[in-house]
């Protein structure tokens, strides 16, 4: 799993310090389970994925939902543990600790871009 730090592409804002790309099929399944919390500034970019289950898991993310190009297609905020949630449209999810979408003011439409040596 590569580490990158992901920005709104419109207003150069940084959505998330750093934020692990799972893009194999076993980073993918493993997720965030077995993690206790997901601190403020951390996320897990999924992709390629249109849809997330929060099975097993001990605490509640924000699920924002991204087309092929990393544009914001959807969101879900504080998606609680045994819930399953997804978009049409989305090819890659990001996933952020509860409440990070609306403190990074993250909506519809932006575009997000990974930085830090991870082509997007």
């Amino acid at each position: 799993m590569a580490a990158a730090r992901v920005i709104l592409r419109d207003r150069s804002a940084v959505v998330c310090e750093r934020c692990v790309v799972a893009d194999r099929p076993h980073t993918r399944l493993r997720g965030l389970l077995g993690r206790r919390e997901l601190p403020a500034g951390e996320g897990l970019l999924l992709r390629p994925a249109g849809a997330v289950h929060t099975s097993f898991m001990r605490f509640s993310i924000d699920v924002v939902f991204l087309d092929r190009d990393l544009t914001v297609v959807g969101h879900v905020d504080g998606l609680r543990p045994w819930r399953a949630a997804g978009r049409r449209g989305a090819r890659a999810v990001l996933e952020l600790a509860a409440g990070e979408r609306a403190r990074r003011a993250i909506a519809a439409g932006d575009r997000l871009a990974l930085v830090d040596g991870t082509a997007s």
